[in-house]
């Protein structure tokens, strides 16, 4: 479909001439002289933004003051927080957030023809992508049979979401879906989707250049940032709304520059790089925040590294982390495949437009901070957020540490019982590296023999996620380690789960080039899949002894991985400490099988010949990883692994899918099921109501993420969720996980603050998704909620720090609100959940005046009363009046966090979407007369 643009104008419009090529295009140095402003110190990140005004000015929704806030925005210092419309290029989705995206669209076409209008107007108006990679689990691992087990497994499982998926394809334009064993959304975008500078042709047909931008549905979207393309992660509420041509409502961000210096030392990697990077952003405070690279240092680092760097913006709590176009770029573009006239235009469009990073690139920021990569060492982070930066030689005793603080200081080792009930006599007790009496230990029997468990076994090690397996370096140097540890006779640990799940198929081309595949799978990482596998918490089930035995003996079992997240109750239910690694470090975490080994400086093993093995006799030197990747990672590789990288296998090919515009809901779905927001909904919004006498259904501590919130990953048939599922005769083993049923608001709304590891505190002590209910005993929170929903009784939830930090997931602002949940009051919000409650019609609220859950002394008995918003602005304070358990009062203030007057009128829909459906409908009523 063409790109509409804003008016044409001689002033900002100009052409540029790329060899046998003329492209329009919207010039920034023209915008300058035109009287605009001046803009030449705008760093890149903004600078794409501007562009965005420029192209999009209509004098409506965007206007001259608009794009003179710009040039403003350098004169006050990088400050002038201005709501502005922003519209991206382009939207990219995986299928755990992509599947509720679908199920939303279809029911809008129901809920539009509802309402008189014309349910093919609910149509993405620019490029979707979906690429399926959130599904495949690690049933079977540590075999040649691994990847084609699983992806038997996966399409066993997921059928019913697939054929809903290729409907969806069929039924609407502009939407495509990348098919299952292909990759990770991330790396697809990267490595394939993404262009740096777009072309497509106005409504007057002609041909425009634009920057690559773009919004996700996965909050690691930020990774293309890497490439110079702009982009980030929303929920799939906003993701529809953008869809549907409803421009994102923003405010002008701060741009906080991080100067990179000096290059980095032998042994480390750019994921000791990107851990050391999270640790720094998040003591700076960056949420909301754009974070640009610059300096000296980024002509040293390639554009592997950065986009490393770039998809942890989630974890460091930034908008994104932007690199500007460069020679690496270009060099990068090429070695990938891209098209040579479009490299010729990035490099073109970028010097004439502002947007080339050369030796005088020397921008304006709201604030700077610098870090020499000649300081460097490797690290790792855990046990559980991406922040907690310890340094590899630190690593023991930090975990150490953990445990004396979980044990609490007991003598774990002589108070825990004891039990062996294996075949042939119980183990001798091992030696625990470090132990200072508190960690416990225990036994199993496997068909790998009879051997001790112990606080700090590590049960999973897994090669996963698109942060690292996105980069060939490290991949190379996984390769190196195995192959090195191999010469040597060294294997893993028979209790390690091990596991690769490449971000692409190009990733197995270089492996194998190398001969480097067959050295994994000789020490067990066996390909397992094309996906997210467990940094999403698709790792699967450990061995049923291991299960057992952490459990019986309460054990703390250890995961290292590679990926982004290493939240709480996220990666695996029997596993409670994880660890973000390097891919080198997992293969080396592997071999020892214990986080109390001093990894760094002590022994692994034994060689063949009883020789102690040291880390450094299997780390693989800078020049041997470069040298394998010069060979190996080549532009041909990439062409042919992406060449039909929309047709998929014989199994997708096989999935039959009817021809409608509208959905048949097939009643007996246990995965999709037409979901309640826009059924019997009304022609003309409501008003914003006071909330009075509102119950509490939670109150919850600092950093509680969206995976406490809405868990992704496997669940119980104790469960509300579980027995939601048995009521409807689906066996245990066909659960699935709470990511796979999105498309299912009866599993969702169960599933809310359904985390295992979730504290209520209302309870005392008690781990789950538990609170009180109307008759103050224990029950799950949703059947709490449930019960207060019949009473008519609205409900609140109270937070601290860091709110809905984490994932995008939309579910997290959907299952709040249809639990009944009117308001949530934190301390601060995450910038991705705040707009998805807002999106969902739940507002968010703060506390001012040094107020907290705490300081209020609230305990959860406690009935809540807002008033003021019925008149409510953007980020008013408002009153709350908190009536305690005992008839007291507190009168308090509390900022909304309605940042901009466009989401009021959300607010006053119910939700975004239905903001965009009443306007449709409206449209269609006019049309017909």
């Amino acid at each position: 479909m063409p790109i509409t643009v804003g008016h044409d104008t001689s002033k900002t419009r100009k052409t540029l001439t790329v060899g046998d090529q003329s492209v329009a295009y919207y010039s920034i140095p023209a915008a300058t002289e035109a009287g605009l402003g001046d803009f030449s110190k705008l760093p890149a990140a903004l600078k794409v933004v501007l562009e965005n005004m420029l192209r999009f000015e209509d004098g409506k929704t965007v206007t001259t003051d608009d794009i003179k806030a710009f040039a403003e925005w350098a004169t006050k210092g990088g400050n002038n927080p201005r709501e502005i419309a922003y519209r991206p290029a382009r939207v990219l989705m995986q299928d755990f957030t992509g599947v509720p995206a679908v199920v939303d669209l279809a029911a809008m076409r129901d809920g539009l023809k509802a309402l008189g209008g014309d349910p093919e107007k609910i149509n993405p108006l620019n490029p979707v992508d979906l690429v399926i990679d959130h599904s495949v689990m690690i049933d079977e691992f540590g075999n040649p049979r691994a990847f084609q087990m699983n992806v038997d497994r996966e399409y066993e499982r997921n059928m019913e979401r697939y054929v809903f998926l290729k409907w969806g394809q069929k039924a609407f334009n502009n939407f495509r879906v990348v098919p299952p064993g292909t990759g990770i959304c991330h790396q697809v975008n990267l490595e394939y989707l993404a262009q740096t500078v777009w072309s497509d042709k106005d409504q007057n047909g002609e041909l425009v250049a634009y920057p690559d931008t773009l919004v996700g549905t996965d909050s690691h979207t930020t990774m293309v940032n890497g490439a110079a393309v702009l982009g980030w992660g929303v929920g799939g509420i906003e993701a529809e709304a953008a869809m549907l041509g409803q421009p994102i409502s923003m405010l002008i961000p701060e741009v906080v520059g991080f100067e990179l210096t000096g290059k980095m030392m032998e042994g480390t990697t750019g994921t000791d790089l990107v851990l050391k990077v999270v640790e720094m952003l998040r003591e700076k405070g960056v949420v909301s925040k754009f974070v640009e690279f610059y300096g000296e240092g980024l002509d040293h680092l390639p554009l592997a590294d950065r986009a490393t760097i770039a998809n942890m913006a989630p974890e460091y709590g930034a908008t994104c982390g932007f690199f500007p176009i460069d020679d690496e770029t270009l060099r990068y573009l090429t070695n990938t495949g891209r098209d040579k006239d479009r490299i010729a235009l990035v490099e073109a469009y970028a010097k004439e437009n502002g947007f080339w990073r050369g030796a005088d690139y020397a921008p304006i920021y709201t604030d700077t901070l610098h870090l020499d990569m000649g300081t460097i060492v490797p690290a790792i982070s855990g046990p559980k957020r991406p922040q907690d930066y310890i340094a590899l030689t630190s690593a023991h005793t930090a975990f150490a540490e953990y445990v004396n603080g979980v044990r609490g200081g007991a003598d774990a080792t002589e108070s825990s019982e004891v039990r062996w009930e294996g075949e042939g006599g119980q183990p001798e007790p091992r030696e625990i590296p470090g132990d200072t009496g508190n960690h416990k230990r225990g036994y199993v029997q496997t068909d790998d023999g009879n051997y001790q468990l112990h606080d700090g076994s590590i049960v999973i090690a897994s090669i996963t996620s698109c942060t690292n397996t996105s980069n060939p370096y490290v991949m190379i140097g996984a390769g190196l380690v195995a192959r090195k540890a191999r010469a040597l006779g060294l294997t893993r640990k028979p209790w390690v789960k091990t596991s690769l799940a490449p971000g692409s198929q190009v990733v197995s081309h270089y492996l194998e080039a190398a001969g480097l595949q067959e050295d994994l799978d000789a020490i067990g990482f066996n390909l397992v899949g094309y996906g997210c596998t467990t940094c999403i918490g698709n790792s699967g089930p450990l061995d049923a002894p291991i299960s057992k035995a952490i459990n019986d003996y309460d054990l703390i079992g250890t995961s290292v991985l590679s990926g982004n997240r290493n939240f709480e109750g996220r990666i695996s239910p029997d596993v409670r400490a994880n660890y973000l690694a390097s891919p080198p470090l997992v293969v080396a975490y592997a071999l020892v099988g214990d986080m109390n080994v001093d990894l760094a400086n002590g022994v692994l093993g034994q060689d063949k010949d009883g020789n102690d093995v040291y880390l450094k006799d299997i780390w693989p030197s800078t020049q041997e990883v470069a040298e394998l990747v010069e060979q190996t990672v080549t532009r041909a590789a990439f062409q042919d692994k992406y060449a039909d990288v929309f047709k998929g296998d014989e199994k997708w090919q096989g999935v039959e899918v009817t021809d409608s515009m509208t959905y048949d809901w097939p009643p007996q779905s246990t995965y999709v099921q037409n979901p309640p927001y826009f059924q019997n909904m009304s022609k003309e919004p409501g008003t914003i109501s006071n909330i009075k006498d509102a119950k509490v259904l939670a109150v919850l501590g600092d950093m509680i993420t969206t995976d406490h919130i809405s868990p992704a990953g496997s669940f119980k048939e104790s469960t509300p969720a579980g027995q939601y599922l048995v009521e409807r005769q689906v066996p245990v083993r066909e659960f699935n996980s709470y990511g796979s049923r999105r498309g299912n608001h009866e599993v969702m709304m169960r599933g809310t603050f359904a985390n295992i590891r979730i504290k209520n505190e209302m309870l005392d002590g008690v781990e789950g998704g538990y609170t009180k209910g109307p008759d103050g005993k224990q029950t799950s929170i949703f059947d709490a909620a449930m019960a207060h929903q019949a009473n008519g009784t609205p409900l609140v939830i109270f937070g601290g720090e860091q709110y809905g930090a984490g994932s995008s997931r939309d579910w997290a602002a959907k299952g709040t609100a249809l639990l009944g949940v009117k308001a949530v009051i934190a301390e601060n919000f995450e910038r991705i959940h705040r707009s998805n409650l807002v999106g969902m019609g739940v507002i968010p609220f703060e506390f001012t005046n040094g107020d907290t859950r705490k300081s209020l002394g609230l305990t959860g008995e406690e009935t809540v009363s807002i008033s003021g918003l019925d008149t409510i602005k953007p980020l008013q304070e408002v009153p709350c009046t908190i009536t305690m358990a005992d008839g007291s009062v507190k009168e308090i203030k509390i900022k909304c966090r309605i940042d901009t007057a466009i989401e009021i009128e959300y607010i006053e829909h119910g939700g975004v979407l239905h903001y965009v459906l009443r306007n449709l409908a409206a449209e269609s009523a006019i049309a017909a007369e």
